[in-house]
């Protein structure tokens, strides 16, 4: 049997977020994906004030400070329409998972849950603590499309932002609570996060493709064998971002239980087990889930073009 598909079922074990990043475990050059070897790209832009009348309209132009904030205000705007062809991308959704952070670099984050009813949102449950990438977020690859900010890439630990389908759920034990297709890990289990493979991103296992398939790669999937009892991927759930196998840019992505409160990790979403274990009893791929993370500015800008719930404190 060939290393399992990127799309196992809603688009399966794409591969996970490497786990946490304070993962003492191991060396620095085998700690999982996200462990910051390349920094994260940022975007930026340039502006210039000019033309022969620039003098004499002075003073008919704003305060310099007024004019620098209306120029902001512009360049971070979202253009509805574009917004809105995103959205038709996920118009099928009837539950949605939403993750909000303070700012770009912050690690920890809000999850709440909520159901789509005759066209609109309706919160359900109670917003739970998460943790994320140590060194923030970043725009992954998913079904929005390029926006301004940091980008996400292969060990920069952070986690992918944007608006993601939920692919398989996966533990340590033979059968789980969920109406997600289920995948129970075996030792054999590795989600590859060498950028060269031809398996990148995805999750195999070793008696189908042989040992030196997986040479290098840093996220067996049953850590409580090969980590010293680690419990991160006892339950949890892929996020299928970069489900096309883009070498470099970023792979291993899922939402999984967290070592200790508040640990961050190197690009998944990690929460305690009772948080995950309602999780995913609630969601259902009839449903046709969707993941989204954001931080606050970002979400106060496309929450409305992107048909999603107002923005919660």
């Amino acid at each position: 049997m060939p290393a399992l598909p990127l799309r196992l079922t809603a688009a399966a074990l794409l591969l996970c977020c490497a786990v946490a990043a304070a993962d003492n475990t191991k060396p620095a050059a085998q700690s999982a994906a996200g462990d910051g070897r390349n920094p994260p790209m940022s975007a930026a832009s340039a502006h210039a004030a000019a033309g022969e009348n620039q003098a004499a309209a002075v003073a008919q132009q704003p305060a310099p400070a007024a004019a620098a904030e209306a120029l902001a205000a512009a360049e971070n705007a979202s253009d509805p329409p574009a917004a809105q062809a995103e959205a038709a991308r996920w118009r099928d959704a009837g539950q949605l998972v939403l993750v909000t952070t303070p700012d770009w670099n912050a690690d920890h984050g809000k999850l709440r849950t909520f159901l789509r009813k005759d066209g609109r949102w309706k919160a359900e449950g109670r917003a739970v603590n998460v943790s994320i990438g140590r060194a923030g977020s970043a725009w992954g690859l998913g079904l929005h499309d390029r926006h301004a900010g940091p980008r996400k890439r292969e060990g920069d630990g952070r986690s992918p932002a944007g608006v993601f389908r939920l692919g398989t759920a996966f533990g340590y034990a033979g059968t789980l609570r969920t109406a997600l297709p289920y995948a129970a890990m075996q030792a054999t289990h590795y989600c590859v996060d060498v950028t060269s493979s031809p398996l990148y991103n995805r999750i195999v296992d070793t008696r189908d493709v042989g040992e030196a398939a997986v040479q290098g790669s840093t996220e067996p999937m049953r850590r409580d064998i090969h980590a010293d009892g680690d419990v991160r991927y006892k339950a949890g759930f892929v996020i299928e971002h970069n489900s096309a196998g883009l070498a470099g840019g970023g792979s291993c992505i899922f939402a999984h239980l967290w070592r200790k409160p508040g640990e961050a990790t190197s690009g998944c979403t990690a929460m305690d087990e009772a948080a995950m274990q309602r999780l995913l009893r609630w969601l259902d791929p009839k449903q046709m889930p969707v993941f989204v993370l954001l931080p606050q500015a970002e979400y106060a800008k496309l929450a409305a073009g992107w048909q999603l719930p107002p923005a919660a404190d």
